[in-house]
């Protein structure tokens, strides 16, 4: 009968109107909620009859589907918190319930969010304070991060950084700029360079030093140009790590340059890089002191001992002082010593249909078998975008528009339940016609 289709229909409007005054109950709820993604629901009709020419018809009504439209991106607001993490582009970031600590990452179902505001807890774990764990892939003692799966979870661990957390940066790289005198190495000088020492860091830290000295070669007649060279190594006990004949140009093109170095012992020099591969202690150290004809390393000019310029790498220890998180994912905790150490690099997810993922509290999303298998890339490569610390993605909500919805939404809801009230006394003149 039409007049209960109608009834039907009516009713239909009401539940289809009140899942879209919920979803923009929830749109306005959480307009100010960062990363919030809105919710949209959608009208379809029901067609009961379709065949033409009965005369009669009977009213379907209406269904609502509600999605989250999870691929909308917000806009990205600037913040103090060098841990304020958002996504600009494509992707999301992997996180870990707080409640799954303990369990093997590897058998459970990828997390992520866009954004969060994340901090070191008491335990070192980077997290919000809705208990979303960072996840990242841990860097090696160089900070090189090795190859890990792009299709799963297993090599991801939580991103733990202790706040009391110390480290050195041992020395592996040292450059001399030094002038020698010309006027050492003629007949009848009995002048030598004072020594000299480099300090350097060793691997647990300490400050130790390479003694130099330099040895000029006095012919009996006229100039040699030739200096003996010896490095000893503190952390050795002043031992001998390398001798070096050095002898220099006196042409008027390249005078004062070197024009030949010869190791008696020690590490082998190489022309090409102008470096002498020590070892110390502590380890290999490459030593620059220039190329052939390099006016940048040592030089022999005039009558003057000169160190003009020595630069080294490494630091002693320091002590952390801040961390942050650069567009490649990469996190980077800085000392008060200005060494800067890369710790774990956080990639990004990304999935065919960032939509059909299952929507979880606190702005956080699950795969599911509608959103498509997930992907973890380096940030700012292929389809994805890059990490921005210092930053918040804002809600996705729209007060002005949501507000025009909440308006039709209520006349609809209102014309709806007028149908209603219109088949009820169409019903009751029905029954009065007995009377």
């Amino acid at each position: 009968m039409t007049i209960s289709s109608s009834l039907s229909a009516g009713v239909a409007g009401l539940n289809a109107n009140a899942s879209r005054l919920a979803s923009i109950s929830d749109n306005i709820a959480n307009s100010s909620t960062y990363g919030y993604k809105r919710a949209s629901t959608d009208f379809t009709s029901v067609v009961i009859s379709s065949n033409r020419g009965t005369g009669a018809y009977s009213a379907g009504g209406v269904r609502s589907s509600t999605v989250r439209l999870i691929d909308e991106r917000g806009d990205l607001l600037g913040t103090g918190n060098p841990l304020d993490l958002a996504i600009s582009g494509r992707g999301m970031l992997p996180v870990l319930p707080q409640v799954e600590l303990g369990n093997a990452i590897g058998d459970l179902p990828m997390t992520m969010t866009r954004t969060g505001s994340f901090r070191s807890d008491a335990d070192g774990y980077i997290r919000t304070d809705s208990g979303l764990v960072l996840l990242g892939w841990p860097a090696d003692a160089d900070g090189s991060i090795p190859p890990f799966p792009r299709d799963t979870l297993a090599g991801l661990v939580p991103v733990v950084i202790g706040a009391n957390q110390t480290a050195s940066d041992p020395t592996t790289e040292m450059n001399l700029g030094i002038n020698l005198p010309a006027t050492y190495t003629e007949a009848g000088s009995t002048a030598v360079p004072p020594p000299l020492s480099v300090e350097y860091f060793g691997n647990l830290g300490t400050s130790e030093a390479l003694q130099i000295s330099f040895t000029p070669l006095v012919p009996a007649s006229g100039s040699s140009n030739q200096w003996t060279m010896q490095l000893r190594d503190s952390a050795s006990g002043n031992a001998l790590v390398g001798e070096y004949t050095l002898t220099f140009d006196d042409t008027r093109g390249a005078g004062g340059t070197l024009a030949s170095v010869t190791a008696v012992s020690g590490g082998a020099y190489d022309p090409a890089t102008g470096t002498l591969a020590l070892t110390v202690a502590g380890g290999p150290i490459s030593v620059g002191i220039g190329g052939l004809g390099d006016p940048n390393g040592l030089t022999q000019l005039s009558d003057s001992f000169a160190p003009v310029s020595i630069s080294k790498n490494g630091s002693p220890v320091g002590n952390l002082t801040t961390v942050e998180v650069d567009e490649r994912g990469y996190v980077n905790a800085t000392y008060d010593t200005g060494f800067t150490r890369r710790l774990f690099q956080v990639p990004i997810v990304d999935v065919p249909n960032p939509n059909g993922l299952l929507s979880l509290s606190n702005q956080s999303y699950q795969v599911s078998p509608q959103s498509g298998s997930f992907f973890l890339w380096d940030a700012g490569t292929g389809a994805v975008g890059s990490v921005q610390g210092y930053s918040r993605e804002g809600s996705r909500t729209d007060v002005a528009g949501e507000l025009t919805n909440l308006i039709q939404t209520q006349r609809a809801y209102s014309s709806n339940a007028k149908v209603i009230q219109t088949v009820d006394e169409m019903l009751q003149e029905t029954t009065n016609i007995k009377r």
